[in-house]
C-alpha cells in the first residue's frame, strides 16, 4: 500500500479486565506504524459500525501520551460493547454493505475485532464477505474471554485476571465463615455456561491452613442433586464449615440447567441463567439443618482490575499488537494466538490462526481434569492454571479509589 490507510477497532461480548489491553497493544503497534494515517475506534461494537458511531483515537493515544498506559490498567471496554449476530449473507447482505460502504468511506484498511466465540464468528463472516468481493480489507480477530473457551489458543485474556479474584474472594469468604463455632454451608456461584474454567480456578485458593473449597462442581460433569446432597453431608462431618464452588451452568444428567430461573437467550442463542447457587441453597435447607447462604461473583468476577494478573495484562498487550503485525504483513480471517511453551518456567510464544477454526467453538474442561466423583478438579488443572494469576499491577488512585481513563463518550 502506497498510500497511508486507516484502521478500525471494536469490542464486542462481555467485559474484561484485560481486554483493554489488547486494545492498547493494537494502538500501540499502529501509532508507530508507517501505513497508518487515522486509528478509530467502534461505539459499542459492530453496531457502532452500522450506525456510522466512530471516535478517532489518534489524538487521545498519542504515543507520548499516559493515556496508553492508563488504557491498560482500565476495566471493561473503552469502546463498549454489543452482542449483536450478523446474518448470514447468502439470506441478507444488507448489514455487509453496510459496514463495508463505512470502510470505504473511512478509507479504512483494517478492523480489528476483540472479543469471544460469537465475535470470531464476526470476524469469519466480514472476512469471508470481503475475500468473496474481493473487498481489500483485512479483519483480525482478537481473543478475549474470562470463560477461557476459545479453541486453537492456550487460554484468553481475561481468563487469568478472573481466575485471580475468585480464588482471593473465595481464600476471603472462608476466613469469613471459619470465625463462627457453628455449622454452615457457603456456596459460590461462578460464571460458566457450558465451561467450568472459572470454577476450577477456585482450587487456587487452597492455602497450608485451609483446603476450602471442599467441594467443585463444573458443568462438564452431570450433576446430581442427590450425590451433592450426600457430598455436603460428608463434609460437614469432617468439618464445621463446607465451602462450595459451583458453575452457573450445572446440569442433570439429561443436559437440564440446575437453575432457579432461565431468563431467555441472547442474540447468539446462548441460555441467560441466573439462581443456581439459591436453588442448591434452598435444596440444602431443606435436606441438612444448619446455616447456609449462596454467593454470587456476577459481575464482580470480570472486571476486578485491582486484582488483576500483570501475566494476563501482558499477554493480552502483546496479542494486541501480533493482530495489527498480522494486518501489516497482509493477512486477514486470522486470530492472534498465543501457545505454552513451558510451565516451569512459565513461557509462551505468539502466533495466528485460521479464525474459521475458533468461530461458534466451545473448548471445555477436559474430562481428565475432572475428579472421578465430579466434585473436585486434579492437580493438573491447578498446575494449569496456576501460571496464569502471577504478577500484580500497581494502579494510580485518586481521593482513594483507582484511577481510569475516563468513558464520557459510553455515558449517553
Amino acid at each position: 500500500m502506497s498510500l497511508k490507510i486507516n484502521c478500525l477497532i471494536a469490542q464486542s461480548g462481555g467485559p474484561t479486565t484485560a481486554i483493554n489491553s489488547s486494545l492498547a497493544g493494537v494502538i500501540h503497534q499502529a501509532l508507530q506504524s508507517t501505513n497508518v494515517d487515522k486509528i478509530y475506534g467502534s461505539l459499542n461494537g459492530i453496531q457502532g459500525v452500522l450506525k456510522d458511531d466512530l471516535i478517532d483515537l489518534t489524538e487521545t493515544f498519542h504515543i507520548d501520551s499516559n493515556n496508553l498506559s492508563t488504557l491498560i490498567n482500565t476495566p471493561s471496554m473503552f469502546l463498549g460493547s454489543c452482542r449483536y449476530k450478523l446474518s448470514d449473507p447468502l439470506v441478507d447482505d444488507s448489514d455487509y454493505r453496510t459496514i463495508f460502504q463505512l470502510f470505504s468511506s473511512y478509507n479504512i484498511k483494517y478492523f480489528f475485532y476483540i472479543g469471544g466465540n460469537d465475535s470470531m464468528d464476526t470476524v469469519n463472516k466480514l472476512s469471508s464477505f470481503a475475500l468473496k468481493h474481493n473487498i481489500d480489507v483485512r479483519v483480525i480477530g482478537i481473543p478475549k474471554t474470562i470463560d477461557n473457551d476459545l479453541t486453537c489458543i492456550d487460554h484468553t485474556p481475561g481468563f487469568g485476571s478472573a481466575a485471580k479474584y475468585i480464588a482471593s474472594s473465595i481464600l476471603e469468604i472462608s476466613h469469613d465463615a471459619y470465625i463462627y463455632d457453628t455449622k454452615s454451608v457457603s456456596i459460590i456461584e461462578i460464571m460458566g455456561r457450558n465451561a467450568g474454567w472459572l470454577t476450577a480456578a477456585s482450587a487456587l485458593a487452597r492455602t497450608g491452613y485451609s483446603d476450602a473449597p471442599h467441594l467443585i462442581y463444573l458443568p462438564e460433569h452431570p450433576f446430581s442433586t442427590a450425590s451433592f446432597v450426600n457430598d455436603v453431608r460428608e463434609q460437614l462431618q469432617k468439618r464445621n464449615h463446607v465451602i462450595i464452588a459451583v458453575s452457573e451452568g450445572i446440569k442433570d444428567p439429561a443436559g437440564k440447567y440446575i437453575s432457579a430461573n432461565s431468563t431467555g437467550t441472547d442474540q447468539f442463542g446462548h441460555v441467560m441463567l441466573s439462581g443456581t447457587g439459591k436453588y442448591l441453597e434452598n435444596l440444602i435447607k431443606n435436606t441438612i439443618n444448619c446455616k447456609v447462604r449462596s454467593i454470587e461473583l456476577n459481575v464482580l468476577q470480570r472486571c476486578a482490575s485491582h486484582i488483576s494478573s500483570r501475566t494476563d495484562l501482558d499477554e493480552a498487550y502483546e496479542l494486541g499488537k501480533i493482530a495489527f503485525k498480522l494486518a501489516d504483513q497482509g493477512e486477514t480471517a486470522k486470530m492472534a494466538t498465543l501457545t505454552r511453551t513451558s510451565n516451569i518456567p512459565y513461557t509462551v510464544s505468539y502466533g495466528s490462526t485460521d479464525v474459521s477454526n475458533v468461530a461458534n467453538v466451545e473448548k471445555c474442561v477436559p474430562r481428565e481434569w475432572i475428579s472421578v466423583t465430579g466434585n473436585d478438579v486434579t492437580e493438573e488443572l491447578v498446575d494449569y492454571i496456576y501460571p496464569l494469576i502471577q504478577g500484580e499491577v500497581p494502579l494510580t488512585y485518586h481521593n482513594g479509589i483507582p484511577a481510569y481513563l475516563p468513558v464520557e463518550h459510553l455515558l449517553r
